[in-house]
């Protein structure tokens, strides 16, 4: 089992979460389990960079630069290949990025299905437009006096708590993912 923090870069205050996962999960189970915390509704392409190499769902019309490694088969701890961090995209319009870093290496049977065990803070809404479409996001909805203010709750659906974090939620998701 391997403890992961993953943080969303460009965002303050920090948001992140803290996972247990299987050494022998695929990338593209990884995927999900990072959708799954964070609170992403996988609506958007995606991307893993270990070791120099890139990971996804490989698309001939979609990629540039160096071939895109197809995330389906590979296992996390075999692709880390000795490194401790490495980076994960969602959606390349709004750019997120997440830093991940292998904090412990836990025993086998340290828990049997992938868990969220810490972390801070609500995920941005899908769309918003990235770490400063966010910012504004946050700024207008924390003043009922800006003009987008009353825009930004409907386009929304509603009231944003930026520090919402529900870990019953998470871990409820997280069961759902089939290894």
């Amino acid at each position: 089992m391997l403890q992961l923090k993953i943080e969303l870069a460009g965002i303050k205050p920090t948001i992140w979460r803290r996972v247990v996962v299987p050494e022998t999960i695929t990338l593209g189970k990884l995927h999900q389990v990072i959708q799954a915390v964070m609170g992403w509704t996988n609506s958007h392409l995606h991307e893993f960079e270990i070791a120099g190499a890139r990971f996804g769902i490989p698309d001939p019309d979609y990629d540039f630069g160096e071939p895109l490694i197809s995330e389906t088969r590979v296992r996390l701890r075999k692709s880390l290949e000795g490194t401790v961090s490495f980076r994960y995209v969602y959606d390349f319009g709004d750019d997120w990025e997440h830093k991940i870093k292998v904090e412990k290496v836990l025993p086998a049977d340290a828990c049997p299905v992938p868990m969220c065990i810490g972390g801070a803070n609500a995920c941005p809404p899908e769309d918003v437009g990235g770490p400063y479409g966010y910012a504004d996001f946050l700024e207008a909805i924390a003043d009922p006096a800006h003009s987008e203010h009353d825009r930004m709750l409907e386009w929304n659906g509603g009231p944003f708590d930026p520090a919402a974090l529900d870990h019953d939620l998470i871990n409820k998701r997280l069961q759902s993912i089939k290894l």
